[in-house]
């Protein structure tokens, strides 16, 4: 047997298997290349053409099938079973007591995006609800001048952040603490980037297996999602710079956010999902809230 037909026969199993993808890959045959590269010990980036004609041993079919059935019965993310997801091209350790890192705000630290928002003063991120720490990472790795704290209310998670921070040998760049929100954090920070549990309460009831198997407390947002950002908002403005900035993550919420800050003026960032997934708010805009005659709940 060769690789492309081994690959061709691990995609057709996890197609007619009904999966849901979402972390990582978005089709079976992605997925199928990511288990079967990853169990022969190739390179995720192989080029499959050039690959395509190598024999495959009786003994790796054996494993890769067996990897493949267990991402069928388990109905767990492939980076689950493999201990290991990328983010813009940047490998981090995962397993399930964090969530599988797929963030958009990755896309606007390593194309700029937020840049324009920094400036001479900016000494100071907080990535809060760090999950396994990628986005302090990659904060770390793009703005190697600036001191970056990841904080997370798991101590599960803190738990995989570090061995993150670790692998990428930034232990004297970032700093981990546990924190409920911002309580732990006073900052002051000049850019807080923040991917919070969003999912309203409809949403979570109807999530296939592959996002139940992520801790609740990181997708979990409460009846429209906005729990954690309806606290995050409130204690912002007096951990903030006056030049400070938030840049915030709500997935397909943009309607409950909207409904629950009707009054808040927010820069919509394009990504590669749309322009309606990620927000950047500022101090001002904060303060302007905080002070508006009919505030958020």
């Amino acid at each position: 047997m060769t690789l492309h037909e081994l690959l061709a026969e691990a995609s057709t199993r996890l197609d007619a298997a009904g999966l849901a993808y979402g972390h990582g890959t978005t089709n079976a045959i992605d997925e199928a290349a990511w288990l079967v590269l990853w169990q022969l010990g190739l390179p995720l980036d192989s080029d499959l053409d050039a690959l395509a004609a190598r024999p495959v041993t009786p003994e790796e079919q054996t494993a890769v099938r067996a990897l493949i059935q267990r991402r069928i019965d388990s109905r767990e993310p492939a980076a689950y079973l493999t201990g290991e997801a990328w983010l813009q091209g940047v490998s981090f350790y995962v397993d399930r007591r964090a969530i599988v890192p797929r963030s958009f705000i990755a896309e606007l630290i390593a194309d700029g995006s937020i840049d324009p928002w920094l400036g001479e003063d900016t000494r100071s991120v907080l990535d809060l609800c760090t999950g396994n720490g990628s986005l302090a990472v990659l904060a770390a790795l793009a703005w190697p001048d600036i001191a970056v704290t990841g904080a997370d209310l798991s101590t599960d998670a803190l738990a995989v952040a570090r061995i993150n921070v670790e692998r990428h040998g930034l232990q004297d760049r970032i700093t981990l603490l546990t924190s409920d929100g911002l309580a732990a954090c006073p900052g002051p920070w000049d850019l807080i980037l923040c991917n919070p549990p969003y999912v309203n309460a409809r949403s979570m009831d109807a999530l296939p297996a592959e996002y139940r198997a992520e801790p609740e407390l990181a997708l979990a947002g409460g009846t429209d999602g906005m729990d954690f950002i309806r606290a995050l908002l409130r204690d912002a403005p007096a951990r903030m710079s006056p030049h400070g900035v938030l840049v915030l993550e709500i997935g397909n919420e943009r309607e409950h956010f909207e409904a629950a800050f009707p009054q808040l003026e927010a820069v919509w960032l394009c990504t590669s999902a749309g322009d309606d997934q990620v927000l950047l708010l500022t101090t001002e805009s904060l303060q302007a809230l905080a002070a508006s005659p009919t505030p958020h709940p």
